[in-house]
């Protein structure tokens, strides 16, 4: 998936408001963090965040022609950590791109860092649907499941905005969800 397939794949999922301050957890090389730097414009501020430094590395040595901020943060989602530059401050939103499916116990992790999110601030999910576990997606989050985790994690009923065929098998979905506030 390149950028240009990202942006349209998230674009109705996102809020009209442009400039805001938004996380990407799980952004591995940062092909939804760019599209999220295009479609929120260039006053935004975009933390990317990841386990993986070397493809952290790579989103920082990228020239962004898009404009917006990316501040690159290598950390575990399943151990706490600390957003540089936010303070005591609230994100506008976060995206969950193929990340969930990673995580052993996705109600602990999400409702963690669902707490960084302002009340009425976004939260969109991009998740297989319709696959089995394997080792590239060991904890599926199907669209049937997702409406549970939200409402666990102090979210509103998700809204699947798109689907699409998978090249790697499944479907995938975006759904949007909004902070209880």
């Amino acid at each position: 998936m390149n950028t240009s397939d990202a942006v349209e794949l998230l674009a109705g999922a996102m809020p009209e408001h442009r400039g805001s301050v938004w996380a990407d957890f799980g952004a591995g090389e940062g092909t939804f963090t760019r599209a999220l730097i295009k479609l929120l414009g260039p006053l935004s501020r975009i933390y990317a965040v990841d386990r993986d430094a070397t493809a952290i590395a790579r989103i920082d040595r990228r020239p962004s022609a898009l404009g917006g901020k990316v501040i690159p943060v290598v950390a575990d989602l399943a151990r706490p950590f600390d957003l540089p530059e936010l303070g005591e401050d609230l994100l506008d939103g976060a995206l969950f791109a193929n990340t969930l499916h990673f995580i052993r116990d996705p109600v602990t992790v999400l409702t963690r860092l669902v707490s960084l999110v302002k009340p009425g601030g976004r939260i969109v999910f991009v998740e297989y649907d319709r696959r089995a576990a394997s080792p590239w997606v060991p904890y599926p989050i199907s669209s049937a499941r997702l409406p549970a985790l939200a409402a666990s994690a102090g979210l509103t009923a998700p809204t699947i905005t798109t689907t699409r065929r998978s090249e790697y098998g499944g479907e995938l979905y975006v759904a949007a969800c909004d902070v209880v506030g």
